[in-house]
This record gives structure tokens, sequence and C-alpha cells, in this order.
């Protein structure tokens, strides 16, 4: 991290010498710093702790707060650094040159993502996407299940005959259930959707009511024994919930189009053994956010050895 930064600085240094404007670079900027004469400003600081992961794009950072000083203190050094550096003559070789321009590269493709893509997503996009999730979410039905996992049919059978005799499911799961994630908690799986469970469950659970016991049958874990235990519709996240994930998806997308359309403007010949492609061949964004899942999709449970996944 500190040598990606040090580059950084670098880069930055290498393409901002000689401008010697001390405005603020953003309105309502604020100068923290000055080193050897040149002004450091709350933004700068800030775009650190951003490229460190210490805090989101749009989360703030109060100046006066004990992170911020510590990135300050990061980036004076950083300009120390840099400065010595070029002092050296280090930014003047050809490994340092191309690393510069690299980061240079990365930097302009950051820019570009903001400018095309970040701009794009705005309060009536994002509500838009909710609401198409909200209307799909209206018809998922979630069912709340209890396990009982294990490893042969005759075990299966036994417990069977157990809860037969009016034993408690989330009692006789903590004693006999091998499935180690759910065993300590009865067994209990939380709510899920039909569609994001193993063929196995979903064809079990389709048609049973809340309360009855399902099972046995077999899974890639063992022999499954289930209750259920509720049946409801699904609830949707609020739109404040859901927005972090909204706009990771937007931005994604917006990213794999840009990349499609510059992709399809231009002449790109991979140069690998083995590979003859040649001309455009639009890919996943490599440096772009994962899509999220649909945004009414509520978390399912995360459950080890034959429970649903």
């Amino acid at each position: 991290m500190i040598l990606i930064a040090f580059v950084a600085v670098l880069a930055v240094a290498a393409c901002g010498r000689g401008s010697g404007d001390d405005a603020p670079p953003e309105p309502g900027d604020r100068a923290v710093a000055k080193v050897q004469g040149e002004t450091l400003w709350a933004s700068d600081v800030k775009r650190e702790a951003v490229a460190q992961g210490l805090v989101g794009e749009g989360e703030p950072l109060d100046v006066t707060s004990d992170l911020f000083r510590r990135v300050l203190d990061e980036v004076i050094d950083q300009k120390l650094l840099a400065a010595e550096a070029e002092r050296r003559g280090l930014d003047n070789s050809a490994l340092a040159q191309r690393r510069l321009k690299a980061t240079q590269e990365r930097i302009l493709g950051d820019m570009l993502v903001e400018n095309e893509v970040n701009g794009r997503i705005n309060d009536q996009a994002v509500q838009t996407l909710y609401q198409e999730q909200l209307r799909l979410a209206r018809t998922s039905e979630e069912i709340r299940i209890r396990l009982i996992l294990s490893r042969t049919k005759p075990e299966a059978d036994a417990v069977l005959g157990i809860l037969a005799q009016g034993a408690q499911f989330g009692a006789v799961a903590q004693e006999r259930s091998v499935d180690e994630a759910t065993r300590f908690s009865g067994g209990d799986l939380g709510y899920s959707t039909i569609d994001v469970m193993p063929q196995a469950y979903a064809n079990a659970l389709r048609d049973a009511p809340a309360g009855s016991t399902v099972g046995p049958f077999q899974t890639d874990g063992g022999w499954a024994v289930l209750r259920v235990e509720d049946r409801r519709k699904e609830s949707p996240p609020t739109l404040e919930q859901a927005r972090p994930q909204i706009v990771r998806y937007l931005t994604y997308e917006g990213v794999r189009q840009l990349l499609e359309q510059l992709r399809g403007r231009a002449k790109v010949e991979v140069l690998l053994a083995g590979e003859t492609t040649t001309g455009p061949e639009p890919q996943e964004p490599a440096s772009a956010p994962a899509p999220a899942p649909a945004a009414a999709t509520s978390p399912a449970a995360q459950p080890t050895a034959g429970a649903p996944k």
C-alpha cells in the first residue's frame, strides 16, 4: 500500500509540476498543511483515505478526527519521499516512467468513470431499479425451517421416531444433527426463499405447510429432516437499505457499457501464446465493483454440510 501510494504521489507530482496554482481544488476545500511551500488540502487527505479503504467515497472525514490526522501524516510522508526521489533523479528512469504512466492511466480512468458513469447514478435511477425489485419481491415467499442432518437413512428414521414421540425438534437437533453450523441453534436455518435452496430442499418444501415435518430425504451432506416453522411473504429492504447495493450494480453496469463502447471503437490485439484475438472484444470491467444481487432479495442463511446455501 505504501509503495502504491508513493508511486501515485510521484504521478500526481509529475502531472502538476510548475502549476503554481494555490487555489482550492474543490469548492469549500480547506488547506490543512504545507510541505516545502506546497499546500495540502483536506480533499487530498480524503482521497488517500478512500484509496486505502478507510472511508467510503461518499462518507465524510472530519478534519479534527484522529483518522484524518493519521492519514494527513502519511500524505506528508509521501510528499517528502516523492520529493527526495525526484532530487535523486529516480523519476527519470525508464522503469519509473512506465510505472508513473500506469498510475496516471488508472487515475484518469477513475476520473472518466466518475464523470461518465457516476454522474448518471441519481435518485431517479436508484428509485426506478428499487421499484422493479420491489415488484418482483412481492411475488416471493420466505420459509423458515429447522434442520436435523443425519449421516445415514436409518439414523434419520430414528430421528423421525423420536419426534413422533413428542420430542422438541430443536432439542433433537442439538443432540443428533451432524450439521455443526446449525445444531447448536436447534437446527435453525432462518428465512430463505425456495429459489436459493438446493433442489432437494426445494422439492420437499414446496407445498409443506407451516408446522409440518418433512423428510427424511437425501442431500449432498447426508439425510435431512426438516421442520417448517413459518411461511411468509418476503420482506424487501427499505430504499435506504437497498441503496448501496443498487448503486454498486448501476456503477458496474455503467462501467461495463462504457468499456463495451470503447472496445467497440478500438483495435485490441492480445499477444499471448495460443490466443489470436484481434479487434474489439468486450469483456467485464477488470476493476469495476461486482454486480450486486437483486436489491429486494433478503440474505439467506449460510449453513454447511448439506444445508441450503
